[in-house]
C-alpha cells in the first residue's frame, strides 16, 4: 500500500529504541488490590479480600513508567492518533501485598502498517530482591499513521486461530460492563484519562459517550478465563495476551469464549475472545495456564 493511502507519512526516532525509563517504584497493598478487584467486578475471593493480585492488576505499578518510551519514538503532534493496541503480559509469579514493585520501560520496535504504524513496549517489573515479577509487551497503535518502515522487534505472536470457532467453546463467561465501572476503575488502575469519565469530552472526540477501560474489559476476560480453566487460582496463569479489536461501552453485556488449545509438560494453552453479541471486542486472546 502507497504512502497516501496508509494516512500521513511521519518520521519515527529510531535512536529512542532500547532505552530503558527512569525506574518508578510502586508500594503494593491489600486495599489497592481490594479496590481492583472491585472495579473489575471479580468474583474470586482472594483478589477481593487482596490477600493477591488479580493479573491485569499488574498494570498499575507499571503505569507510569510504561508510556513513557512512546515519546522517544514517536513526535507528540501524532499523540492523538495513538490508542493502546495489544497487552501482552508474561508472569514469573503473582504480586502479593506488601510488597515494593520497580518498573522500567523501553520501546523495543515499531512498524508500518496499511492501516497505521506500532510501537512495541517492553516492560518489566521487579521485586525489592530485583527478581522479575512480570515482563509486559504493550503495542501502541496511531490509526492512519505511516512510519514509512519498520525497525526493532516487535511483540510475542498469540494470533487466534478462526478455525476454532468450528468448534464448541470449552468454557463460555458471561460478563456485565455495570454503568458505573469507568468511574470505578479509573482511580483503581490510576488511569484520568477523561474518554473514560467525561460524557463531553468523549463525544468531542467523536465518540457516542464515555467508553470503557480496554483494560478493564481485559481484567473481565482474566477472572472469566480464571474461573473457567484453572479454578480461580492466579498463580497458576503464566501468560496473558489480547488485541483490543473494538469499543466497550457502559451497559454492555460481554462474553469471554474459551477454547483448549494445546496440553504438554504440565502447561495448557487456551485461545480465547470476548464478544458483545456479534462484535469480538478482545480479539486474538491467549492464556497459559499450568495444570
Amino acid at each position: 500500500m502507497s504512502s497516501q493511502a496508509a494516512g500521513r507519512v511521519v518520521e519515527f526516532d529510531e535512536s529512542g529504541l532500547e532505552k530503558w525509563s527512569d525506574a518508578e517504584e510502586f508500594a503494593v497493598t491489600a486495599e489497592r488490590i481490594a479496590e481492583y478487584a472491585a472495579a473489575t467486578n471479580d468474583p474470586i475471593e482472594a483478589h477481593r479480600d487482596g490477600l493477591v493480585a488479580p493479573p491485569v492488576f499488574a498494570i498499575v505499578p507499571v503505569f507510569e513508567a510504561m508510556m513513557m518510551p512512546v515519546i522517544d519514538v514517536a513526535p507528540l503532534d501524532v499523540f492523538g492518533r495513538v490508542v493502546h493496541g495489544e497487552q501482552d503480559f508474561h508472569f514469573h509469579r503473582s504480586i502479593r501485598p506488601g510488597e515494593v514493585l520497580t518498573s522500567r520501560a523501553k520501546a523495543v520496535g515499531y512498524t508500518s502498517k496499511s492501516t497505521g504504524s506500532t510501537i512495541t513496549i517492553l516492560v518489566e517489573c521487579r521485586d525489592a530482591a530485583g527478581e522479575l515479577v512480570n515482563e509486559q509487551y504493550l503495542t501502541a497503535f496511531f490509526r492512519n499513521i505511516d512510519a514509512g518502515r519498520s525497525v526493532g522487534k516487535q511483540a510475542p505472536a498469540h494470533r487466534f486461530d478462526e478455525s476454532r470457532r468450528a468448534a464448541t467453546p470449552f468454557a463460555v463467561v458471561e460478563h456485565h460492563v455495570d454503568d458505573d465501572q469507568t468511574f470505578r476503575y479509573s482511580p483503581a488502575s490510576g488511569d484520568p484519562v477523561p474518554l473514560h469519565l467525561d460524557e463531553q469530552v468523549a463525544k468531542d472526540a467523536g465518540l457516542p459517550g464515555i467508553i470503557a477501560h480496554g483494560l478493564c474489559t481485559m481484567a473481565m476476560a482474566s477472572w472469566g478465563v480464571l474461573t473457567a480453566t484453572a479454578g480461580s487460582d492466579t498463580h497458576r496463569l503464566r501468560r496473558f495476551a489480547v488485541r483490543f479489536a473494538e469499543l466497550v461501552f457502559p451497559g454492555d453485556d460481554l462474553q469471554t469464549r474459551i477454547w483448549p488449545v494445546t496440553s504438554a509438560d504440565g502447561v495448557t494453552t487456551y485461545a480465547f475472545e470476548t464478544v458483545r453479541g456479534e462484535d469480538v471486542v478482545l480479539s486474538d486472546g491467549l492464556a497459559v495456564i499450568t495444570d
